[in-house]
């Protein structure tokens, strides 16, 4: 497929190889492990009720009927979680999913002999595929505090229920294509959802003077979806395929421990 990528997306795709995200990720662990540890000169001596509100950044590898549709990917998302005073951990969470690596080709119906896209005046066009989704869960976990540096931090295993969606976006650049224009694109896009479910192994670290907080591990996720435009364009086909789409990465997450100010568990 010959696609007319502009430089400035050659240049942002190679700074979000997935490859360098995770040697970023892990060089981060271990800084923040060991300042944590360093200045945690009040650490907590007791195990809290306590929201934990994060931020993460996730690189993923498809995996199942996905890889044939999408290379690596990327997401950022959040959640909301309670940890209990027994470790228990429940809440939400969810990822918005990008990447521009599409493996699926469906523009060669639109490609000339020369192997080129013509827009509508008869020159090269500039057509962009990428990916883009989002998935949410309802999780439920356990922290196993034995592993950590105090009783709110250690090994923490969580399971997810929830959905995944994901598509191909086509991004006419110079909106000089008709065949992709307004809803016609729905007809490319291979918009696929269904229920999902997330495996989480990883550690959390909650300092305690409360300057470095992070959760960073393993994920996985199998999603059961369908395409719901039903016909493709393309192939001049029904879609109505069950997929089984799979997503394997590595997610680092910057923690807020919502503690509640009258609270005294410090000691010197």
């Amino acid at each position: 497929m010959k696609l007319a990528f502009g430089s400035h997306f050659i240049i942002l795709s190679r700074k979000f190889s997935t490859f360098a995200f995770i040697m970023r990720a892990n060089l981060f662990i271990i800084f923040s492990l060991f300042f944590g540890t360093l200045f945690s000169q009040g650490i907590i001596d007791t195990s809290l009720n306590v929201p934990l509100l994060s931020i993460n950044f996730a690189g993923h590898t498809p995996r199942g009927d996905m890889s044939e549709r999408f290379r690596e990917n990327l997401s950022i998302g959040g959640s909301l979680l309670f940890k209990a005073r027994k470790t228990w951990v429940v809440g939400v969470e969810g990822g918005y999913i990008f990447g521009r690596n599409v493996r699926e080709n469906i523009t060669q119906q639109m490609m000339n002999n020369d192997g080129f896209i013509i827009d509508n005046e008869g020159f090269p066009a500039d057509l962009r595929l990428t990916e883009r989704g989002f998935n949410s869960y309802i999780v439920v976990g356990k922290v196993f505090p034995k592993l950590g540096n105090n009783p709110n931090s250690g090994l923490i295993i969580n399971l997810g229920f929830g959905y995944m969606q994901h598509k191909i976006k086509l991004y006419d650049a110079q909106q000089k294509i008709a065949a992709v224009k307004g809803d016609m694109a729905k007809g490319y896009d291979r918009l696929s959802g269904g229920f999902a479910m997330e495996q989480f192994v990883g550690y959390l670290f909650l300092s305690g003077n409360r300057l470095v907080n992070i959760i960073a591990g393993f994920e996985f996720h199998e999603a059961f979806t369908k395409s719901y435009r039903g016909f493709n364009y393309d192939t001049g086909l029904p879609d109505t395929k069950q997929r089984k789409d799979y997503l394997i990465g590595f997610r680092i997450a910057w923690v807020l421990p919502l503690y509640k100010r009258t609270q005294d568990f410090y000691y010197n």
